[in-house]
């Protein structure tokens, strides 16, 4: 008789792109969606975007037992001193193919995941603020984050990446056409 596995995906999980590359969203991962990710998304890096420090022994253990990269990018709030340091982090690694795939993840895949996805949506994806604002507020569970939702619509950033390692989600968005790309 074969055994059924029951994944339990973490909160919040959702898809962001799943084309050229595989980039997902979420809340912290528990121990009871640790065979989920192992299983399913077979991850090469996970992004902490939060305040916790440091992470658990288990969600230490684990990393290191499957072979994930791991990035804590420090985020309170996006009214942070050093944000737009850290949200250039984050689009560096996620505007490099050979970090996928890739986890990014806050304490509850909200707010704070909320914001770095209505960035990437915006900067990489091409979408409306009509579209982010509406995605926001469905993770969010219709709380308005009128500060993460004004910081998505006036973030920019003068961030450098290499042509050769942009994921082909992104390149439609980026205009420059030589070997370095401005985002």
């Amino acid at each position: 008789m074969t055994r059924i596995t029951n994944y339990i995906p973490p909160l919040n999980f959702s898809p962001v792109v799943s084309t050229d590359v595989s980039l997902y969203r979420s809340g912290y991962p528990m121990p009871l969606n640790y065979q989920f990710i192992k299983d399913q998304l077979n991850l090469k890096t996970i992004i902490y975007i939060g305040d916790k420090e440091p992470i658990s022994p288990e969600y230490s253990d684990f990393l290191e037992r499957e072979n994930i990269s791991y990035y804590h990018v420090y985020m309170d709030s996006c009214r942070d001193k050093d944000i737009q340091k850290g949200m250039d982090q984050v689009l560096k690694l996620v505007l490099d193919v050979d970090n996928y795939p890739i986890l990014m993840h806050s304490n509850k895949g909200k707010h704070r995941v909320g914001v770095v996805v209505g960035i990437i949506r915006k900067l990489l994806q091409g979408w409306s603020i009509a579209g982010i604002y509406q995605e926001y507020g469905i993770f969010s569970g219709g709380l308005k984050g009128d500060a993460d939702l004004e910081f998505i619509t006036m973030f920019a950033t003068d961030l450098t990446v290499r042509n050769e390692k942009i994921p082909g989600f992104a390149k439609l968005c980026l205009i420059q056409n030589s070997n370095e790309k401005k985002v």
